[in-house]
C-alpha cells in the first residue's frame, strides 16, 4: 500500500470519528427533565379462591391540569399522559404462577406489569462467580398505562378507576360510566406465559351508546437494564401473510438522520389498514404480545422518556446524554355503536414472556396466530430456524456448550461447502492464469468495448473458464451467514452461556475496562472506559490474515484492492461491541477460511481441451502469469 493510501485511509478515519465531536457541539442533547419517584407500600391477602394475591396501594398528588388530561384521547408525546384520576389511590392484585408474577392494577384495569420467574434481570457473570442483581426480567414496567387498558376520552374512560377483585386463578376489573357504559375485564392466567383475557363493553342505559375510536393499549417497549443500548427494543406487528414492521425503534424515532444530520423526530407511527392480527412490545429477548380476535383498524406507537438509572447503575449511561427510551404501542379500534341492553365482547390472547422459538411455535400450532413470526428472523428465516434447532438439539443431546456448538456447526457448514469453494477455487486459478492474454486483447481491442468483451468470452469457452463459478458459492453462502447471524443475535438460549473466558455468549466478551477512553465514539462505553473484548480483536486478525491469503480479482485496480486489503479493519470497529457468539461465528468461520485457502493452493489447474479445435487436439494447458523478480 502506498503513502497516498495510507493517507487517504486515516485521513477517512479521523473523520469518522471526528464528526461524532462535531455533531454533539452542534446539536447537544436535550436536557434532561428531573422526574419524581412513588414510594410503595404493600400488603398481603388471600383471595377466596385460595390464589395467593398480593394488594398494594399507592397515592400520588396531581395538579387540575394533570388530571384533565385523563380526558384527552390524544395522549402526549414523550410524556407519560395519567390514564386514571391519580387523586385516587391505586389498588393493585399480583397473582403467580410457575411463569411469571403478574401485578394487576385499578388505574385503567389492565395488566400492569409481569416478572418473569425464570429469567433475571441480569444473568449471572460465570467468570466471577457474581449476580449483579437480584431482580427478574420484566415486561411492561414504567408503562403509563397497563396493558388492555381502553383509551378515547370521557366516552370509554371516566376518572379510569377500576374496581379489581380475584377470580379461579384471574383478575376481574370492572367499571360503570356516568353515560351507562359498564366496562368489564376478566384476566385468567394460562401456562406457556399466556394469560386469556375478556374485554367486555356493556351498555346498560335506555338509549344506544355511541363510543369514539379508541385506544387498546399494547405495552411499552423497555430495555432490559442500564446496560441495553435499546438497538433492539421496539414494537412490531404481524397483518396476517408477514410482519407489517418493526417501527418503535430508536432508529425511526431518532432526532439524527442520515450521517448524523439533525431531524425533526416523528411524533408517533401509525399504519395499518384493518389488518393488525397481533402486536407487541419487545426487546432483544423478551415480548409482551396482545392477540385480538379481531384485527385492529392499524397501530399506533410513540416514543416514551423513561426515568434515569440511579445508584450504582447510574455508572453505565452517560451523565450528559438523553434519558433511555421506551416506546408505547396500542390497538385503534373505529368508533362504534352499542345498542340499549347491549354487549360487545373481544376476546384477547396475550403472551408476556422470552422469544424463545419453541414455545412460541407450540402457541402458533396451537391458536393459528403465527406467533413465531416474533423471532423476526427476516428474510432468510428458514435458514434461522433450521441453525437454531440444529444448535439446541447439539446441546441437548451431545451435552455440547453452546460455545462449542457454534463451533461445531460452522465447522460443519464449510464442510458441506467445501465442494462448491473448491470449484471457485479451480475457476479463479484458471482466470487468473489468463492474465497475459487478457492483457494482450486489452491492447488491442480496448478501445473496443463490444468486441473486447467478445474476445474475452471467446477465450473463456476456449478454456472452459466460467467466470459466474467462481461468483456461485459466494452467492450460495449468502443465506446461510446472514440466516447465522440473526439466529445468534436472537436466540435467548445463549443469554448467560459461558464458554472459556466467555461470560456470556449474547454479550461483548468483556474482560475488563481500560478508564479514561470512554469517549472514544462508537467503541467506548461512556462512564466507564474502553472495554477490552479479545473475540473481535482475534477476528479482525484472522480477516486481514485471511486479505493477505486471497488474490484479488482479476482485473480489480489498485486503489481497490488496497481498500478491501484494509476492509477488515472496518469490520473490527463495527462488530467490537457486538456479542461474543456472533464474533465467536465469525473467527471460526475466517479461521476455516484461512485453511481452505491454504489446501486449495495445492489444487492443479486442471488442463481443459479447446473448444471448437480439431478432434484430438492437444489440451491447453494453464500456466499461471510468474512474479517478475526484483
Amino acid at each position: 500500500m502506498d503513502r497516498t493510501a495510507i493517507i487517504v485511509l486515516v485521513l477517512c478515519m479521523a473523520a469518522f470519528f471526528g464528526w461524532f465531536f462535531v455533531m454533539n457541539k452542534m446539536y447537544p442533547p436535550r436536557p434532561v427533565t428531573p422526574g419524581a419517584t412513588n414510594q410503595v407500600s404493600s400488603a398481603s391477602t388471600t383471595n377466596p379462591a385460595g390464589v395467593n394475591t398480593n394488594v398494594t396501594s399507592t397515592a400520588t398528588a396531581t395538579s387540575p391540569a394533570t388530571a384533565a388530561a385523563i380526558s384527552s384521547s390524544t395522549p402526549l408525546p414523550n410524556t407519560p399522559v395519567p390514564i386514571a384520576d391519580t387523586n385516587i389511590t391505586e389498588e393493585v392484585l399480583v397473582l403467580t404462577n410457575e411463569n411469571a408474577r403478574y401485578t394487576f392494577t385499578s388505574h385503567g384495569g389492565g395488566l400492569k406489569l409481569i416478572e418473569l420467574m425464570a429469567y433475571p434481570e441480569t444473568v449471572s457473570n460465570k467468570r466471577t462467580r457474581r449476580t449483579e442483581t437480584n431482580r427478574l426480567a420484566t415486561l411492561n414496567q414504567h408503562s403509563p398505562a397497563p396493558t388492555l387498558a381502553v383509551l378515547g376520552g370521557s366516552a370509554v374512560q371516566g376518572d379510569g378507576i377500576f374496581k379489581l377483585s380475584p377470580l379461579t386463578n384471574g383478575v376481574r376489573a370492572e367499571k360503570t360510566l356516568s353515560n351507562g357504559l359498564r366496562l368489564v375485564k376478566d384476566f385468567t392466567l394460562s401456562s406457556n406465559y399466556l394469560v386469556m383475557a375478556t374485554v367486555k363493553l356493556q351498555n346498560h342505559s335506555t338509549q344506544a351508546l355511541a363510543l369514539p375510536e379508541q385506544e387498546w393499549v399494547i405495552g411499552t417497549a423497555t430495555p432490559m437494564g442500564p446496560r441495553d443500548d435499546g438497538s433492539a427494543v421496539g414494537v412490531m406487528w404481524f397483518n396476517g401473510s408477514k410482519m407489517g414492521g418493526d417501527p418503535g425503534t430508536a432508529t425511526y424515532f431518532s432526532r439524527s438522520g442520515f450521517m448524523c444530520v439533525p431531524k425533526t423526530p416523528p411524533v408517533e407511527y401509525r399504519e395499518g389498514a384493518s389488518n393488525v392480527v397481533w402486536a407487541a412490545s419487545h426487546n432483544q429477548f423478551f415480548a409482551l404480545t396482545v392477540v385480538p380476535d379481531a384485527p385492529g383498524k392499524s397501530i399506533v406507537v410513540r416514543r416514551l422518556d423513561l426515568p434515569r438509572p440511579t445508584g450504582e447503575e447510574a455508572r453505565y449511561v452517560s451523565t450528559n446524554g438523553p434519558p433511555p427510551q421506551g416506546y408505547v404501542g396500542s390497538l385503534i379500534y373505529p368508533a362504534q355503536t352499542i345498542a340499549a341492553n347491549e354487549t360487545f365482547e373481544r376476546h384477547v390472547l396475550i403472551y408476556g414472556g422470552p422469544k424463545e422459538y419453541q414455545t412460541l411455535a407450540r402457541i402458533s400450532d396451537t391458536f393459528h396466530n403465527n406467533l413465531d413470526q416474533l423471532m423476526n428472523f427476516n428474510w432468510f428465516g428458514f435458514v434461522s430456524k433450521a441453525l437454531l434447532l440444529g444448535m439446541n438439539w447439539m446441546h441437548q443431546s451431545l451435552k455440547f456448550s453452546y460455545g462449542w456448538t457454534i463451533v461445531a456447526i460452522t465447522f460443519i457448514i464449510k464442510l458441506i461447502f467445501w465442494p462448491f469453494t473448491a470449484a471457485s477455487t479451480r475457476t479463479s486459478k484458471r482466470m487468473a492464469a489468463l492474465q497475459p492474454q487478457l492483457a494482450e486483447l486489452k491492447k488491442k481491442h480496448g478501445d473496443d468495448p463490444i468486441k473486447m468483451q467478445k474476445k474475452t468470452m471467446e477465450l473463456y469457452n476456449q478454456h472452459g473458464v466460467k467466470p459466474m463459478a467462481s461468483c456461485f458459492p459466494m452467492l450460495l453462502q449468502i443465506p446461510v451467514f446472514f440466516g447465522f447471524l440473526q439466529m445468534i443475535r436472537t436466540a435467548i438460549e445463549l443469554r448467560g452461556a459461558p464458554w472459556l473466558w466467555v461470560a456470556d455468549l449474547s454479550k461483548p466478551d468483556t474482560l475488563f475496562m481500560i478508564p479514561g477512553l470512554g469517549f472514544i465514539p462508537v467503541l467506548g462505553v461512556s462512564g466507564q472506559g474502553f472495554p477490552f473484548n479479545p473475540l473481535p480483536l482475534l477476528m479482525g486478525a484472522t480477516m486481514f490474515w485471511q486479505a493477505r491469503l486471497t488474490p484479488p480479482s482479476p482485473g480489480m485496480d489498485p486503489t481497490q484492492q488496497a481498500i478491501m486489503k484494509y476492509l477488515p479493519l472496518i469490520f473490527l470497529v463495527g462488530l467490537y461491541n457486538f456479542s461474543a457468539g456472533m464474533t465467536l461465528y465469525w473467527t471460526v468461520n475466517n479461521l476455516l477460511t484461512i485453511l481452505q485457502t491454504k489446501l486449495t493452493k495445492t489444487i492443479p489447474i486442471p488442463a481443459t481441451p479447446a473448444s471448437g479445435g480439431a478432434l484430438g487436439a492437444k489440451p491447453a494447458v494453464l500456466t499461471p502469469p510468474q512474479k517478475k523478480r526484483k
